[in-house]
C-alpha cells in the first residue's frame, strides 16, 4: 500500500494521471467561455491538490475553492500519520483499547470503506500497516533493507481484523498493541471525494478534484461528454497511453514509476504487501475507475498487491469498478483490462 501523506518530490509525475481537461475546454469550438472555467492548487497531505470547476464568475469560484480546500485541511488533521497530533496518531497511542472510543465521523467513514476493501481482498489492502510503512521510509532514506527482526516485530502489529468499528456509531477499538494506522492507500481519494462533496453543496456540480493523482470527478462541463483524462503508461515521463472522458466517478493510479528504492540490485516499490511487509518487486501500474475516488484509491492499491488475475477478479465485487493493469516482465510489457474498463 502506498503512503498518501508522505511528502513527494515529484508530485505531478507521481500521480500517474495527466489531467489535460483545462486545455481541452479552452480549445477551439468549446461552447464554454474561458472565464467560466477556474483552477486553483494548494499543498495538502504532502502533495498538490488541484481543483478545476465551472462557476458563474471569479467570486463564486473563489468561495468554492476556499471551502473545498478547507475541507481537505480538516481531513489532513484527521488522517496524517506524519502529524503526531492527528487523530489517527493520537488513537495509536491508546492501543490496545479495553473498550471502544468515540472517533470523528470522517475517520469512522474512511475506516469503514477501508475495512470493506480489506475483507474483499483478503488483506491485500490493510490500513494497519503503519509499522511496516515506517520501516520502509527508513529503508528508502538509508538504502538498507529492514532487518528480519524489525519486520517480524512490525508484522505482529498488523491485521485489519484488530480494527473494530462501531456498526452504527462512530467508535473504534484497536485491539492490537503497537498498531499504527496508515491511510496512505485510501486517504487522498477520500479527501478528494469530500472536497467534491463540498463543492456540490455550494451548487458547483461541474468540477474535478485531483489529490496527487487520485481524482474525484463531478458532472461534465457544459457541452462536453466528460473531463478528459490522460492515463500515463508504465514508463516514467512517457506520453499518456490512452485518454478517457469521465464524469461522476473516481479514478486513481498506483504504481512505482517514481516512488521506489533500489537496494542490493533489486528494485522495491513504495507499495507494500500488508501480508509480508515487503515492497513489491514487480514493476506495475494499476489504474482503477470506480463509483468514487475513495474506492478507486483503495482498490488500485489492492490490485497492485494481488496482481492482474486476482486483482481483476476483485473488480467484479464492486459495482461499476474497472481496472487497467500494466506490468513489466522479462518478456516485455503486458497489459490486462477488466471487461468494463473504457476502450480507447
Amino acid at each position: 500500500m502506498e503512503s498518501t501523506c508522505e511528502p513527494k518530490l515529484r508530485d505531478l509525475r507521481y500521480s500517474y494521471l495527466i489531467v489535460i481537461c483545462l486545455l481541452a475546454l479552452l480549445a477551439g469550438g468549446s461552447p464554454i467561455a474561458a472565464a467560466e472555467l477556474f483552477s486553483a492548487t494548494q499543498r495538502h497531505m504532502g502533495t498538490d491538490v488541484t481543483i478545476r470547476l465551472v462557476a458563474p464568475d471569479q467570486a463564486a469560484a473563489d468561495l468554492a475553492f476556499q471551502a473545498a480546500f478547507a475541507r481537505v485541511a480538516v481531513l489532513e488533521k484527521v488522517m496524517s500519520d506524519y502529524d503526531a497530533e492527528s487523530e489517527i496518531s493520537r488513537l495509536a497511542m491508546q492501543a490496545p483499547m479495553k473498550k471502544p472510543l468515540a472517533i470523528s465521523s470522517d475517520l469512522w467513514r474512511v475506516l469503514r470503506r477501508a475495512n470493506e476493501i480489506s475483507q474483499s481482498s483478503s488483506g491485500a489492502f490493510d490500513v494497519s500497516v503503519g509499522a511496516f510503512s515506517r520501516l520502509w521510509r527508513r529503508a528508502r532514506r538509508q538504502k538498507e533493507l529492514p532487518s528480519r527482526e524489525r519486520l517480524q516485530q512490525a508484522r505482529e502489529t498488523v491485521g485489519y481484523q484488530g480494527i473494530v468499528l462501531g456498526a452504527k456509531r462512530a467508535t473504534i477499538q484497536l485491539q492490537q498493541a503497537g498498531v499504527r494506522l496508515d491511510l496512505g492507500g485510501i486517504g487522498k481519494g477520500f479527501a478528494a471525494d469530500a472536497a467534491l462533496g463540498q463543492l456540490r453543496r455550494m451548487g458547483i456540480t461541474s468540477a474535478l478534484v485531483d489529490a496527487g493523482g487520485d481524482l474525484a470527478i463531478g458532472a461534465a462541463p457544459p457541452g462536453k461528454k466528460g473531463w478528459r483524462i490522460g492515463v500515463a503508461p508504465l514508463k516514467a515521463d512517457g506520453p499518456p497511453s490512452q485518454f478517457l472522458q469521465l464524469s461522476n466517478c473516481g479514478i486513481a493510479t498506483s504504481g512505482d514509476a517514481w516512488q521506489f528504492v533500489e537496494i542490493e540490485g533489486r528494485r522495491y516499490s513504495h507499495i507494500l504487501d500488508p501480508r509480508t511487509g515487503i515492497g513489491l518487486t514487480t514493476r506495475s501500474s494499476v489504474t482503477v475507475i470506480a463509483a468514487d475516488a475513495t474506492a478507486a484509491d483503495g482498490l488500485a492499491s489492492a490490485v497492485s498487491v494481488l496482481g492482474p488475475e486476482k486483482g481483476l477478479a476483485l473488480m467484479e465485487r464492486f459495482k461499476g469498478a474497472s481496472a487497467l493493469v500494466v506490468q513489466a516482465s522479462p518478456a516485455g510489457v503486458q497489459t490486462w483490462k477488466s471487461c468494463h474498463f473504457p476502450k480507447k
